[in-house]
C-alpha cells in the first residue's frame, strides 16, 4: 500500500498546491455551474439512485420503458433490467427523428496529405450515417450474423469502424474490436475466445507514412485458428481502404464451401438503406473489449447496453460540458480500438448531437503541428489527449502550436495515466491560454466511463490530481479492510457502490471477474468492493491523487513509495520531458529504483546529470526516493494508445532475457535501444 506522502515534496511539486477556479464566464454558460450544484447532484445520486439515474435515462429513447433502476447484489449489477432500447437508435434515428439529420456527425481526416498539402476527409451527417449503418446492417445478416453472436472488428480509424459498431449494435450482435497494432497472434487469441465468426477489416491503414498490413495479419490469424479445436472463420469484410493489393483466401473445404473474403464494397452496394433496429434488452451484451498488456489468456470485459448508454452519454455531457447549440466540435484523439474510444469518439458523443472527430494517423505526420492543424482547421471545442501525448508535445516545442489558431477551444481533457503536474501546466498556457479548464479523467476499460474527473464549470482543478468522484460515484481511500484512511494517507482505491457503466464480468470466467475485482477490499461483514487496482490518497481537500498500480508501488527498504511520485519529482526538473519509473531487485533494501529518463532538446546525458537528478530527487521527496539506476533514452516503450509499458522496464532493469507478450507495443526497437542503454 502506498506511504503517506512527504509533505513538502507534495507542495514543490504542485506549485505550491496552487488551485485553479473556473472562470466566472465559462461557469455562468456551463451544465454545472458550480460546487454547490455538484454537491447537490452527488448528494442526491448517492443517496437515491434510483430518482437520479431514473431522470436521466428517460432523457433518452427506450422502447420498452423500464420500471426498475437497480438491482445491486454484490457482486452483481443490474440496471434498467425491465427496459428495452437500442444504443444504435439512440445515437442516430433519435437525431433524425428529431428533424437533425443534416448536422454533422462525424468529422474524419486520414493521415495522408496531397502535395498541395490538403488532407483527405469527410464529414458524415446524422442522416448519412444511418443509411450508411443500415446498409452494412444488413449485409451482416445477410452473412448469418444474428441476436447474440460477437463480431470482432479489425480496423484502421475510419468511419467505416463507427460504421460496422453502430451496426452490431443496431441488429444485436455485440463487437469485440481489436487494436489496429496487435499483431496476428493478438487476434486469433480474440477471435477464438469470443467464438467470433465473421472479422471486419481493411485491406490496411496509414500510421507515420507507413501502411500498416490490417488484411495480412487477419489472414495469418485465420490460419492459426484452423489448428485450434471448435475455432474457425466463416466471413471476413475487408474495407479498401490503401488500394494495397491483397490475397482472398478460402477455407478448408470440410469447413464450408464459397469464399470467406468479401470486399465491404460489394456486400454494400446493393443492401437497403433501412433496417429496423432490434429491441434490446438493458442488460444484453452491447460489446466485449480485451485489457491488452497481460500476458495470459486475454481478459474479455463485457458492456451491456442500457447502463453504459445512459453513463456515457451524461459524462460525456458534463465532462466535457458538450453544448450543440454553441456548435461545438469534440475531438477525442484515441484509438478506437481502446475503451476511450467506444465511449468518447462513439457512443457517448453522439447522443449529445455534437460531432465527433476522427484521425487515422500519428500526431507527428508529415510534421510536429499535425494535431494542432486538425484544432485549427475544424474548429474543435474540445479537446480530449493522453498526458504520454502532451509530453511529447512539449519536446518538439511550443512553435508547432503557436502556428496556430486554437482560439475555438474551450475544454481539454486528458486521460489513461496520471499527468505530472509539469505536463499539466504547460497544457494550461501554450494550448489552453489559461482560459481552457482541464478535466484529468481517471476511469478504466472496466468501468465503461469516467469515474472521477472535475466539471468544468464547476471544479477547482489542481494539476497532477483528478480531483472528485463522478455523481454518483462512491470513492474512498482505504484498507483491505474497507477502512478509509485519513487525508494524504496513501491506500487502496476503492468504489463502494454501483453504477450503471460497471462491467458485468469476463467474458467466459466467472471466477476470474470476482477474484481480480472483487476479493482484495472486504469490510468486517463481508460486503465487497470494487478495486480497479490503483494507490491513491485524497487530500484535504478531498480531491483524489492517483499513485498508480498497486503493482507500480515499491517497497524500498520498508518504505512504500508511488512511482508516480517519482517520475513526477524526475519530470520537474528542467533537464527532463519524460520520466517512468520500476521497481527492481536490490542485494540490501530489497527493491531498488530504476528510472528511465527522456530528455530535453539539446541536454546531455552524462555522468554528472544522473549524479544531478538523484540530488533532485531527495530534495523532492527524500534521500530514500533516489533512483539507484538512470538509463537515459530517447523513447520510452508505449502502446498506440500512449501507455508506458512499465512491465517491459522492470524486465530490462533487471537483465531480464525474456520479454513476455509485446503485442501491444508500438516500436519494438524503443526495446532494443533501451538493452543497449548503459545505466547508471
Amino acid at each position: 500500500m502506498p506511504s503517506t506522502p512527504d509533505k513538502n515534496a507534495i507542495e514543490t511539486i504542485l506549485h505550491e498546491r496552487r488551485v485553479f477556479e473556473p472562470s466566472a464566464g465559462f461557469a455562468n454558460k456551463a451544465h454545472v455551474r458550480s460546487m454547490e450544484q455538484y454537491s447537490a447532484m452527488q448528494r442526491r445520486a448517492l443517496t437515491d439512485p434510483d430518482a437520479f439515474w431514473g431522470e436521466v435515462a428517460r432523457e433518452l429513447d427506450w422502447f420498452t420503458p423500464f420500471t426498475r433502476v437497480l438491482e445491486w447484489n454484490p457482486p452483481d449489477a443490474k440496471w434498467f433490467a425491465d427496459g428495452q432500447t437500442n444504443l444504435c437508435h439512440n445515437c442516430l434515428d433519435r437525431q433524425v427523428n428529431a428533424g437533425l439529420g443534416h448536422k454533422p456527425a462525424i468529422i474524419w481526416e486520414g493521415e495522408p496529405v496531397a502535395d498541395g498539402g490538403q488532407p483527405e476527409g469527410r464529414t458524415l451527417t446524422y442522416s448519412d450515417l444511418l443509411q450508411e449503418t443500415c446498409r452494412f446492417a444488413n449485409a451482416l445478416k445477410n452473412m448469418g450474423v444474428s441476436k447474440g453472436d460477437i463480431v470482432t472488428i479489425y480496423m484502421p480509424i475510419v468511419p467505416e469502424l463507427a460504421i460496422a459498431m453502430l451496426a452490431c449494435a443496431r441488429i444485436g450482435a455485440a463487437h469485440s474490436v481489436v487494436f489496429g497494432g496487435f499483431s496476428a497472434t493478438a487476434i486469433a487469441d480474440r477471435v477464438h475466445d469470443a467464438s467470433s465468426k465473421v472479422i471486419i477489416t481493411a485491406d490496411g491503414g496509414y500510421r507515420r507514412g507507413s501502411i500498416v498490413p490490417l488484411k495480412a495479419n487477419v489472414d495469418e490469424a485465420c490460419a492459426m485458428l484452423t489448428k485450434r479445436e471448435n475455432a474457425h472463420v466463416d466471413h471476413v469484410v475487408i474495407l479498401k481502404r490503401t488500394g494495397e493489393a491483397i490475397t482472398f483466401d478460402e477455407l478448408p473445404a470440410a469447413q464450408r464451401a464459397g469464399k470467406r473474403d468479401h470486399w465491404w464494397s460489394d456486400l454494400t452496394r446493393d443492401a437497403s438503406p433501412a433496417c429496423p433496429c432490434e429491441s434490446m434488452a438493458s442488460e444484453d451484451l452491447l460489446f466485449v473489449l480485451y485489457t491488452s498488456g497481460t500476458t495470459g489468456k486475454p481478459k474479455g470485459i463485457m458492456h451491456t447496453t442500457g447502463g453504459y448508454m445512459v453513463y456515457t452519454y451524461l459524462t460525456s455531457k458534463l465532462v466535457f460540458d458538450l453544448q450543440p447549440e454553441r456548435n461545438d466540435v469534440f475531438w477525442c484523439t484515441a484509438d478506437i480500438g481502446w475503451v476511450t474510444g467506444h465511449s468518447y469518439i462513439v457512443y457517448g458523443i453522439l447522443p449529445n448531437r455534437v460531432p465527433s472527430v476522427m484521425y487515422e494517423g500519428a500526431p507527428n505526420f508529415p510534421d510536429p503541428g499535425r494535431f494542432w492543424d486538425i484544432v485549427d482547421r475544424h474548429k474543435v471545442t474540445q479537446f480530449y489527449t493522453a498526458p504520454t501525448a502532451i509530453r511529447a508535445f512539449m519536446k518538439w516545442g511550443d512553435e508547432h502550436p503557436l502556428k496556430r489558431d486554437l482560439s475555438t477551444l474551450r475544454v481539454l481533457g486528458t486521460v489513461g495515466e496520471p499527468i505530472n503536474p509539469e505536463a499539466w501546466m504547460w497544457y494550461h498556457k501554450v494550448i489552453g491560454k489559461e482560459r481552457c479548464p482541464i478535466v484529468d479523467t481517471w476511469w478504466q476499460t472496466e468501468t465503461g466511463g469516467h469515474l472521477l474527473t472535475p466539471l468544468p464549470g464547476a471544479t477547482p482543478t489542481k494539476p497532477g490530481s483528478c480531483t472528485y468522484p463522478f455523481p454518483g460515484i462512491d470513492a474512498a481511500i482505504v484498507n483491505e479492510q474497507g477502512e478509509e484512511l485519513p487525508p494524504n494517507t496513501g491506500g487502496l482505491l476503492a468504489i463502494r457502490k454501483p453504477w450503471p457503466a460497471m462491467l458485468r464480468g469476463i467474458l467466459g470466467d466467472r471466477e476470474r471477474y470476482v477474484s481480480t475485482y472483487w476479493t482484495r477490499i472486504k469490510t468486517k461483514d463481508g460486503t465487497p468492493y470494487y478495486f480497479p487496482g490503483d494507490g491513491a490518497r485524497m487530500d484535504e481537500d478531498g480531491c483524489f491523487w492517483i499513485m498508480g498500480r498497486v503493482d507500480d508501488v515499491i517497497n524500498v527498504a520498508g518504505h512504500r513509495l508511488g512511482t508516480m511520485e517519482i517520475e513526477s519529482a524526475l519530470v520537474s526538473h528542467d533537464s527532463v520531458v519524460e520520466a517512468a519509473v520500476v521497481g527492481v531487485s536490490h542485494e540490501i533494501k530489497g527493491t531498488g529504483i530504476a528510472a528511465f529518463v527522456t530528455l530535453a532538446q539539446g541536454v546531455n546525458p552524462d555522468g554528472d546529470l544522473r549524479s544531478v537528478l538523484r540530488d533532485h530527487v531527495a530534495r523532492e521527496i527524500g534521500a530514500i526516493a533516489k533512483p539507484d539506476q538512470i538509463r537515459f533514452t530517447d523513447a520510452l516503450p508505449k502502446t498506440r494508445s500512449g501507455k508506458i509499458m512499465r512491465r517491459l522496464l522492470r524486465d530490462i532493469a533487471s537483465g531480464a532475457k525474456q520479454m513476455g507478450d509485446t503485442t501491444t507495443l508500438e516500436d519494438y526497437s524503443v526495446v532494443a535501444k533501451l538493452r543497449e542503454s548503459e545505466e547508471g
